[in-house]
């Protein structure tokens, strides 16, 4: 069976803060443990009002005491906002406290505006040093040599395994050419799915991290007792901005002009909703045809208990080693 995991966006919804998203996301990944998930990942954003997740190691690690088993993991690090040297000390450090329990996705991030880039210190053609910067971090997980000046301690030797990010062919190209395992963003930048894929399958270079093509992909999986509460659910999503995540709108789809339907259609077309059966097969719809490895899952949803209900549907549809839902009450009931 393809491994399932969470990506979790940490999202702030309208009316909420930064503090309830972690009790959220806390409780998510102890379920998404008890249920079967392999990892539960967790973003980098910055001056972003609808989403908490910008420190995420420190995040990572607070997940990480309050779980045993999953994988926690960053989905990922914007490289170019720190050196490497930090990444490598701040993985090794979650390593050494939390052995063969932690993931470091790195990704170029997406563009930020001039003042965002001065307050993050950056440049605007830092995103142009990525590669040469992940290999300086694979560098420093390395153990060292005699006579290293500049060692990660801790860090040297962790055993920390590196998965690039990409939403386009660019990333699939590098993570071949290093022979890493490559994560495709497909719940949010679709459209180069298909040519990144068969890039990074076709020119993938076996390396001393991996021996052979491994690919992630994430979808959108909103899952309710019924098709039609799903669909309310997912309006959340459909909606979402730069602004705090707002409340389902039931019929919402009526509501947009055809243009704005259309384009919010076209990316989220990665997207599975609906209840348990067509959960079942639009998500193996989606892994026949794209043959991933593994599925990482991530939900926009408003209401935190729904949210659960959500991906403790999924895992029930997809029989992965976890509780099976109870069946919703009957009506009077």
């Amino acid at each position: 069976m393809t491994p399932l995991s969470i990506l979790d966006l940490t999202p702030i919804k309208q009316g909420g803060n930064a503090a309830a998203s972690f009790r959220e996301t806390v409780a998510l990944a102890q379920a998404a443990e008890a249920w079967g998930y392999k990892r539960y990942w967790l973003v980098e954003h910055h001056n972003t009002p609808s989403v908490a997740g910008a420190a995420t190691a420190v995040l990572m690690a607070h997940v990480a005491a309050h779980t045993k088993t999953i994988r926690i993991g960053a989905g990922g690090i914007m490289l170019p906002n720190h050196a490497p040297l930090m990444v490598a000390e701040q993985f090794g450090t979650l390593a050494a406290l939390y052995p063969d329990r932690i993931d470091l996705g790195l990704g170029r991030g997406v563009p930020c505006d001039p003042a965002t880039l001065q307050a993050l210190r950056r440049a605007p053609n830092d995103a142009g040093e990525f590669s040469r910067d992940v290999q300086e971090l694979l560098f420093f997980f390395k153990s060292a040599a005699p006579g290293q000046k500049v060692r990660a301690v801790p860090g040297e030797g962790a055993d920390v395994p590196v998965w690039l990010l990409g939403s386009s062919l660019g990333g699939a190209q590098l993570a071949a050419s290093l022979g890493l395992p490559f994560a495709f963003a497909s719940h949010f930048a679709p459209d180069q799915l298909d040519v990144a894929l068969a890039t990074y399958r076709a020119r993938f270079a076996p390396s001393a991290w991996l021996k052979r093509p491994h690919v992630m992909l994430s979808l959108t999986v909103v899952a309710a007792d019924t098709d039609a509460e799903a669909r309310l659910l997912f309006s959340s999503a459909q909606q979402v901005t730069d602004a705090a995540l707002p409340p389902p709108i039931p019929d919402y789809e009526k509501t947009l002009d055809p243009q704005r339907l259309a384009l919010i259609q076209r990316a989220l077309r990665h997207s599975v909703v609906g209840g348990p059966e067509t959960i079942a097969k639009g998500v193996g719809d989606f892994i026949a045809r794209y043959r991933p490895d593994e599925v990482i899952v991530t939900a926009q949803i408003f209401d935190p208990a729904a949210r659960l209900r959500s991906f403790e549907i999924l895992s029930a549809a997809l029989g992965l080693d976890g509780p099976v839902p109870a069946p919703p009450p009957r009506p009077g009931s």
